[in-house]
């Protein structure tokens, strides 16, 4: 999964991206011309209302602002909205070259959610966790984009506003849910040592004044109260009638065509993972027959089909890393893999993009328990991170269960989603998108089905020898992309309860249990974004299908590979109309 900072309103992936070449009535329309100057336009006037979303991207002229989420605040969104979809009234998409017929979709899209966000969904009265700023204030400390004295400076002059931030968030929020209550509880109290600890150690390294260090120390100090206060609001609030987590179908709906952009329904993505899983199953009990003698000798097999599987995917889940290696492993694996992809020709990569594995940050934790954050397209040069869940103060049990479901096998699976070739490749491909558009409003789908596709593609290839052993497993890790739609849309369209939930993760998935729990929790306190894996997964491999249709015998993978990854971030449906469009190109 793609990490995302936490931020008021609006939602955006730390995605990578680089400028759009100008395009002038040479190589395109007087319209693509003036809609470029637009798009510049649009950007200027977007990251003075988006202040943290823009330092997330790598934008940091307004670093030191921090506007507070008001009433007046939310009318200036929805009005700027309305003003960007009136001035897109004007041209006319269709004369466009094709990027720029992309860029208009994806900011029309953007603004129509922005609205509906405001108007329909009302995030900010239900959702405590919404409420974040540990997020923005991190990466102003973290990353490298500007001298340390500079970066605290700005640090600083933020910190002004945190109390007034808090103060706005109580006074908005309105019968919030219990569970995104509790996730905004754990995030910010993991997230205090920004204040507490990170930013003083960050001083200690300036020759800035010792009398300025304390005027910053104290609003430091002011800051943390700010966010305890904020916890201790939230802890004893009177709550008897909380809005429950489950969105609603019609709410979800919504959600989906804005946040996924896909050319389907929810419904429809649901109705296809559910014919998915019948046909992963089908697979998986084929290969346990072949497996079963070779682990289970004359044993007779289990005559239920889903019995068979789970025995089979239980004794290969006893192999794996020890509690204190997960991260080491990690690292390990990620030079295997890029030796593989250019073995096999798959890609070009990048070796000059920094890619360091981590530790997960304190205030990003609560969700999931690995995932990768990326630059933002105004910094893509700084570090990517493979974030790594901590089993540190785990019960014995609850390690082994965590570390069975990530295996000697899912490890290697698990390093190929999050980054060689999934996310890491591909956002490095996203700084050379065409456009800042792309990679400022990409699509989750786009994204999250790439790292999905790359998993299926490396063993395509061969990777783990075509071993029985590995096809298993990644059937078993595909079975999650999927099962991740059919319980994101049953839990908030169907009311599906806790206990069926489970049964569906833990028989019919084939997870463990802890990896179930961390599941439900993530469905109570998420919505649309678990169906994302298995949706940008459909429609990647129906493109490539259908490019290589076209292609014939000069169909190269390598081609479609980089084909897609040169749009970006761009929704799936977007980059198919380019890619059919063009003439698919010749293999050399």
């Amino acid at each position: 999964m793609i990490k995302k900072v936490s931020f008021f309103l609006l939602f955006a992936v730390l995605l990578g991206g680089c400028k759009k070449d100008q395009v002038g009535p040479l190589n395109g329309s007087v319209d693509d011309a003036a809609f470029n100057e637009y798009e510049k336009h649009f950007l200027d006037e977007f990251w003075k209302l988006n202040p943290d979303w823009g330092t997330s991207e790598g934008y940091h002229k307004y670093d030191s602002i921090l506007l507070i989420p008001d009433k007046k605040y939310r009318e200036k969104l929805v009005n700027f909205a309305k003003v960007q979809l009136d001035s897109l009234g004007r041209y006319t998409p269709a004369s466009f070259l094709q990027t720029n017929k992309m860029d208009y979709a994806i900011i029309q899209n953007q603004m129509n959610y922005t609205q509906w966000q405001i108007q329909q969904l009302k995030q900010y009265e239900w959702d405590p966790s919404a409420y974040n700023v540990i997020g923005s204030f991190a990466y102003i400390l973290n990353e490298h984009y500007a001298p340390l004295a500079k970066r605290l400076n700005s640090f600083y002059e933020k910190m002004a506003n945190v109390p007034a931030y808090y103060k706005e968030a109580e006074k908005d929020l309105k019968n919030p849910v219990v569970e995104l209550t509790n996730l905004a509880i754990d995030q910010h109290l993991g997230g205090l040592s920004v204040f507490e600890g990170d930013f003083a150690d960050s001083l200690k390294k300036t020759n800035i004044p010792e009398a300025t260090k304390k005027l910053m120390l104290d609003r430091a100090k002011l800051s943390a109260d700010a966010v305890r206060a904020y916890t201790e609001f939230l802890k004893n609030l009177k709550n008897d009638h909380p809005r429950s987590f489950r969105l609603g179908k019609d709410l979800y709906e919504e959600k989906f065509k804005f946040e996924i952009q896909s050319s389907k329904t929810a419904q429809q993505i649901f109705n296809a993972a559910v014919e998915r899983k019948g046909f992963i199953h089908h697979e998986m009990a084929k290969l346990s027959v072949k497996l079963w003698p070779k682990y289970f000798g004359k044993t007779p097999m289990p005559a239920d089909t889903l019995d068979l599987i789970g025995r089979m995917i239980d004794t290969l889940s006893a192999t794996h890393v020890k509690p204190g290696e997960f991260q080491s492993a990690i690292v390990n694996q990620l030079p295997k893999l890029n030796a593989f992809v250019t073995q096999k020709d798959l890609f070009t990569l990048d070796p000059t993009k920094p890619l360091e594995v981590r530790k997960e940050p304190g205030y990003m934790a609560g969700v999931v328990g690995a995932s990768m954050s990326s630059p933002g397209p105004y910094d893509a040069g700084q570090n990517a991170y493979f974030n790594v869940g901590s089993l540190a103060g785990w019960s014995p049990e609850k390690a082994e269960s965590y570390l069975r479901e990530y295996n000697q096998y899912v490890l290697q699976i698990l390093c190929i989603h999050e980054a060689i070739p999934g996310h890491y490749v591909q956002l490095v491909y996203a700084n050379k998108a065409p456009s800042m558009i792309k990679s400022v409003f990409g699509s989750t789908a786009t994204v999250e089905g790439w790292a999905v596709y790359s998993e299926q593609m490396m063993l395509d290839n061969g990777f783990g020898d075509n071993s029985p052993e590995m096809w298993l497993m990644w059937y078993k890790w595909n079975l999650r992309s999927v099962c991740n739609t059919i319980l994101d849309y049953s839990v908030h369209c169907l009311n599906m309860p806790k206990q069926t939930a489970m049964t569906l993760l833990t028989r019919e998935a084939f997870q463990q249990q802890a990896e179930a729990d961390g599941k439900w929790k993530r469905v109570s306190v998420s919505s649309v974004q678990l169906t994302s894996y298995y949706t940008g997964y459909k429609e990647i491999t129906d493109l490539r299908e259908d490019w290589k249709s076209k292609a014939g015998d000069q169909y190269k993978l390598k081609n479609f590979n980089e084909k897609f990854l040169s749009y970006g971030n761009s929704p799936v449906k977007l980059i198919r109309d380019a890619m059919m469009a063009r003439e698919v190109p010749v293999k050399h």
